[in-house]
């Protein structure tokens, strides 16, 4: 997630400079190639603007419609998130407050009781950073699983901007010590992690109401905010694994190329009419119209995929981390892991 106020120039011409210089080569190409002919006397080359300015018209409304589209995707995609962390922190507060000795014959040690509290939430805290690992996982329509031209400008970006993406050791270890090595081993060999330690969580709720530390409208209600927590995964893989549709997405593109292939022929027209030099004076005006479609292109195409780990993205590890702070300090612990730092103006 981009946190600056306002993109720097330094900024943009990172991520459109190599498209102002085809812009600008094709529109000194036809303007010279246009010229020449009018050299010979060839008039032939002339295009009206009124139809240029009809498809212009009509490709920046699709264009319109698919960052409308895109922007939908990623703010659900926030949405789905902020309800993991309102929901995180019922469940550390619920799990305090509802597994306790009331219902039991004899006392469990406060020790006990607090190691079964610290098991639930810190395995709730390994479940948030394993959730966050498999929604990064590429997909096809990604920019990553493109072609290696695309892969090397992805990495590129991220290399720039700082995005770290896999669990790092620290992590790794951080999640061997909330699991345990034996848990830990089971769980990471399973095709959906995150899943199955929703179940373990469920199925340790059910021992628990065996051992008279829950009764059952406690062991309903936890199980009700491990149910919510099905719902919030299953939303954000439903934008992880459904792209936003190609015939959109694709034709977007095409009609943005078709638009821009055609726009120097009808710019010179318009401009030549100034005079000798009119002509040569479209050029700038050219590349800014382009720059102006190509840019409303981009936006809408790396923000459709709000899971992909790139700097439109849910900082999913900057709420995983809020998360794991407050679970812990509802434990009562004091020695807390920093939060996570923008980079490069980038948060995480």
């Amino acid at each position: 997630m981009f946190i600056n106020k306002n993109l720097s120039f330094r900024g943009l011409i990172r991520f459109t400079g190599k498209h102002l210089i085809w812009l600008t080569i094709w529109a000194a190409a036809v303007t010279g190639f246009i010229e020449y002919c009018h050299y010979l006397g060839y008039e032939g080359f002339k295009v009206p603007w009124l139809p240029l300015s009809i498809v212009g018209t009509a490709v920046a409304f699709y264009v319109g419609f698919k960052n409308n589209s895109a922007y939908d995707r990623l703010w659900e995609a926030r949405k789905i998130w902020g309800g993991v962390v309102n929901v995180s922190r019922m469940w550390g507060a619920n799990v305090k407050g509802y597994v306790t000795n009331i219902f039991r014959d004899q006392d469990l040690e406060e020790s006990a009781l607090l190691g079964i509290h610290r098991e639930l939430i810190y395995r709730h805290i390994a479940y948030l950073y394993v959730l966050r690992k498999q929604l990064l996982a590429p997909t096809p329509w990604e920019h990553i699983s493109q072609n290696r031209i695309m892969r090397k400008h992805v990495e590129g970006i991220q290399n720039r901007l700082g995005i770290e993406l896999d669990l790092e050791d620290g992590i790794i270890d951080n999640l061997r010590g909330c699991l345990g090595q034996e848990e830990f081993d089971k769980l990471m060999n399973m095709k959906n992690t995150a899943t199955q330690m929703i179940d373990l969580q469920s199925q340790r709720l059910k021992e628990l109401r065996e051992q008279h530390l829950i009764d059952d409208f406690r062991h309903m209600e936890l199980q009700k905010v491990l149910n919510e927590f099905y719902t919030l995964q299953g939303k954000a893989e439903r934008i992880k694994k459904f792209p936003l549709p190609r015939q959109y997405g694709g034709t977007s593109v095409l009609f943005v190329g078709l638009f821009l292939l055609l726009l120097p022929f009808g710019m010179v027209t318009e401009f030549h009419a100034l005079g000798d030099w009119g002509a040569w004076i479209s050029i700038p005006f050219t590349v800014l119209v382009g720059w102006v479609y190509v840019m409303m292109e981009l936006i809408g195409d790396y923000s459709e995929n709000p899971f992909e780990g790139l700097g439109n993205d849910i900082p999913m590890k900057s709420l995983c981390r809020i998360i794991e702070i407050d679970l812990r300090e509802m434990l009562g612990e004091t020695d807390l892991p920093p939060a996570i730092e923008a980079k490069n103006g980038v948060l995480m």
